[in-house]
Parts: C-alpha cells; sequence; structure tokens
C-alpha cells in the first residue's frame, strides 16, 4: 500500500504502537484525542496523519471521519479481505455469542468452513485468539479478516456490538453483511449510550449496510425496526419470534434440563420440521429459530439447517452444565436483568421435590449503574438463594457494588461475598441434592477483571475443585 507515493507498512491509531512507515490516523476518544499527538507521531516516522481537521501539518489528511477511514485504510492494507468473505452478523443485547455459533455450525455441516468474531474469541479457521473486546479495533479486526480468507474461510459470523457499531469499527462504506440478525433489546449500556434510543440506533446501523435482515418481533425494538427497515429499504426480511406467529416460529415447545424440543415452521415455506437442541430454555428456541433464519436468507435448504442442529453440543458459557452430580453446576453469562431472567426462569422449572436454585452472581464495574438493583430485582423473583459477588469490578469498589446490587432484592434470603471464589465454594457447600447453582456473569471468561489486572479466574475449575476431584465436597 502507497500514501504520497511512499511504501506504508502499517496502519494504527494507537500512538503507543507506531512504527516507522505507519499511517497514524487521529482518532478522538473519551480519555485522548490522537489529533494531538499528530505531530509527534510524524516526529517519530510516521508517513503521514489522518485527521478530521487542519493541524497545519505537511503530511496531513483531512477526511470527515477518522473511524469510518480507518476502517476503509485497514482494508485496503489488508488487501480487501470483505470482498472473499461472506459476513453475516447478529446484533442484540443477548443471545449473540450463541446465535453465531448456530449459524457457524449450520454452515459447517454443510460443508463451508466459517471463522467467527465475537466475545468467546476469534476464530480464524485452524486458530483461536482470546478476545478483550467483542469487536477488535479496526486494524485488527481486517486483519483477522485476511487471515480468514488465507485459511480458506467462506463466511465469517460477526457479534456486532452497539459500541462498534457505534464507533465504525466495520466501516460501512467498504463492508456490506449478507445477512444481519436482530436478537432483542434491553437495558445494558446505558453508561455509554445514555439512553435506549441512543442504544437502539446504535443496533439499527447494522441494517444500513446489510443485504437480508432477520428480526425478533417479540420486543417493541424489533417491531421498530421492521418497520425501519421497511421504510428505507427493499432487501428481504424474516420476522421471528418464540411466543407468537411470524415468518419464522415455533409451535408445540416442550422443556427439559438437558434441552428444548418444538416444531420450527415457515410461513413462507408452509413447512415444519421437528427439531431437538441440547440447550434448556425458551430464549434458545428463539435462538435457533433466529440461526436458522438467517441461513435460509444465505440459501441454505430449511430442512437442512434444521437438521443441523440436532448434534448441536452448545456454547461454552451459555447454559453450560460444569458439574452435574448430587447437585448441579451451570454457567451462564447472563450480566444484564432481562438475561438473568431468561436463564434463571428456565432453570427454576427444573427445581422439584423442594431442590433450590441458588444463583452466584455480581455487576460488572464501571458499566450500566442503573442495571444493578434490577439484576438484584431479577435474581429475587426466581431465586431461591441468592450469593452477591464481584464480576471484573475493575477500578470500582466491590463492596459498593454489591451494595447496589442488593438494593433490589426484598424476599429473597442472600449473602455477600467480596471474593468470587469465596462465593462459589460458599454455594457448593450449602447445595443439597437436587439444588441447582447458577453462576451467572463471567459464562466463557477466565479472568477477573481488577484494578488493572486480568488476574485468572475459570470457573470450572474453581468448582471441581470446590465438590473435589471424586465429585465429594472436601469437609
Amino acid at each position: 500500500m502507497k500514501l504520497f507515493d511512499i511504501e506504508v507498512t502499517g496502519i494504527t491509531d494507537d500512538s503507543r504502537e507506531l512504527k516507522a512507515g505507519n499511517v497514524f490516523v487521529c482518532i478522538k476518544g473519551d480519555s485522548f484525542d490522537g489529533h494531538d499527538a499528530a505531530r509527534e507521531m510524524l516526529e517519530k516516522g510516521a508517513v503521514a496523519v489522518v485527521a478530521e481537521r487542519d493541524l497545519g501539518l505537511e503530511k496531513q489528511v483531512i477526511v470527515q471521519n477518522t473511524r469510518k477511514e480507518l476502517a476503509k485504510l485497514a482494508s485496503e492494507f489488508y488487501g480487501n479481505p470483505t470482498k472473499n468473505l461472506k459476513l453475516i452478523a447478529a446484533t442484540g443485547t443477548n443471545g449473540k455469542s450463541t446465535v453465531i455459533a448456530l449459524i457457524k455450525h449450520i454452515l459447517e455441516t454443510q460443508g463451508s468452513k466459517v471463522a467467527s468474531i465475537g466475545t468467546v474469541g476469534y476464530d480464524v479457521v485452524g486458530k483461536i485468539y482470546e478476545a478483550k473486546l467483542t469487536v477488535p479495533r479496526q486494524t485488527e479486526l481486517y486483519k483477522l479478516f485476511r487471515e480468514a480468507v488465507d485459511n480458506g474461510a467462506e463466511y465469517c459470523v460477526v457479534e456486532a456490538s452497539s459500541q462498534a457499531l457505534a464507533q465504525d469499527r466495520f466501516g460501512e462504506e467498504v463492508f456490506a453483511f449478507e445477512c444481519a440478525v436482530f436478537t432483542n433489546l434491553t437495558q445494558d449500556h446505558l453508561d455509554w449510550h445514555g439512553t435506549m434510543e441512543n442504544y437502539f440506533l446504535a443496533k439499527r446501523a447494522l441494517f444500513d449496510m446489510t443485504k437480508s435482515a432477520v428480526v425478533c418481533i417479540d420486543d417493541k425494538y424489533g417491531e421498530k425496526l421492521v418497520k425501519y427497515i421497511q421504510s428505507e429499504y427493499d432487501y428481504p426480511v424474516l420476522t421471528y419470534s418464540a411466543k407468537d406467529f411470524a415468518d419464522s416460529y415455533a409451535v408445540n415447545i416442550k422443556s427439559s434440563g438437558a434441552g428444548v424440543s418444538y416444531w420450527f415452521s415457515s410461513a413462507k415455506e408452509e413447512k415444519s420440521f421437528p427439531l431437538k437442541l441440547a440447550m434448556p430454555g425458551l430464549y434458545n428456541v428463539a435462538n435457533s429459530i433466529a440461526a436458522i433464519s438467517a441461513c435460509v436468507q444465505l440459501g441454505i435448504p430449511l430442512d437442512k439447517a434444521v437438521g443441523a442442529l440436532e448434534n448441536f453440543k452448545g456454547v461454552r458459557g451459555r447454559s453450560e452444565v460444569i458439574y452435574d452430580g448430587e447437585f448441579t453446576v451451570i454457567c451462564d453469562y447472563a450480566h444484564t436483568e432481562d438475561a438473568l431472567v431468561k436463564i434463571l426462569s428456565s432453570i427454576k422449572q427444573f427445581t422439584t421435590g423442594g431442590s433450590r436454585l441458588i444463583c452466584v452472581f455480581g455487576a460488572p464495574g464501571e458499566r450500566d449503574v442503573a442495571k444493578r438493583p434490577l439484576m438484584g430485582k431479577a435474581a429475587d423473583k426466581h431465586a431461591d438463594y441468592i450469593i452477591i459477588t464481584s464480576d471484573n469490578p475493575r477500578f470500582e469498589d466491590e463492596n459498593e457494588i454489591i451494595e447496589q446490587v442488593a438494593a433490589g432484592i426484598k424476599n429473597t434470603p442472600f449473602e455477600k461475598f467480596t471474593d468470587r471464589k469465596e462465593a462459589i465454594h460458599a454455594a457448593v457447600k450449602i447445595a443439597r441434592k437436587g439444588d441447582i447453582i447458577a453462576l451467572c456473569g463471567k459464562g466463557h471468561e477466565t479472568y477477573q477483571a481488577i484494578r488493572g489486572e486480568d488476574l485468572p479466574f475459570d470457573e470450572r475449575e474453581i468448582v471441581l475443585n470446590a465438590v473435589g476431584d471424586d465429585g465429594n465436597r472436601p469437609d
């Protein structure tokens, strides 16, 4: 890649990463404005700076939006890899990770090589990288796309977070999704977006750069999104519901602790197919309908898409059973009020004969404060016993977060532990035969973010240690 007839060795928006020969793109962030470092970057060897205003520098390129330009430059630097990938994205407050995993599984059963980018990790076909962000920065994102293409990927499924969309990490000028999926919208990230309307608009941006859509109409924001798409675009849209009639919907739903079964029904094709899914909960009925519908939009025959999910084994950290003995321990990423309601209400129906649902959870630090008592309220409604603890407190005081969560609990007995490991051991210690322990919030994560450090923390290891190697709890 050349700029000003000079060979470019890389693109970056991080002043700490700059190397001689790089183009430096000035991004105005929450705490640092790259424009302030532009002159220094040229002095350190940048071949040019890209800015949104005139900085009076010799090698400057002025553009309207540097975030979008960063995506364009990164794409060009890595040989425009998305031209050789069919891209599918899922957005929504909950369900994104599961939906893209289900889509990936269906496509792979059809013989395709599929990459994926999301909270659980970055899979570039043959290698998986740990994910620090759901969607990485533009430069890393397009590097991943390049690696996926070089490894033979035909498709890439992506979790499209609201922050990534608001920050133009995809770059709409060079990006076109084959299909975009909307799962739901409930309160989260208001510390970042400010209002639910802004949160919705960030999600809606995905549907301005897609060729087809799949939209859940089980909440008002899905219905609102369908009206927007139909008023602005003429691409095909499939609505779906796990509760009512839609283009794709479920009938005769039956649940068990091991999963769900139902008939997937297509109003358009006037066909229904039976499906057994090894993931419990009505919300996973919705997630599977979304994935099947997305694959139908991609041209996969409906019966093939449905049949592919019969041998799907589940997603790490999503309704994952990590111990099943005298009692059961389930690990889930639920970290919002809505997600807690969904996982706890699904599990609760399997506590019978005096067995209890014990919920261990916390609220993340430096995130939406308003949702904390709402999470407490959700646990209060569905759990029989609650243990409030830490969940990535970052630089916040763990005890203050715990008290804010506890404010939403009015009726259910609860304990408080700042140390999450102690909280898990306490839950295991009090568990009786038939009880279910729900560890909510961490999911796939294997760390705790505390005061600037990501400390090793894998709930699977902690649970196995707590119950003992032979399944018997140490005295």
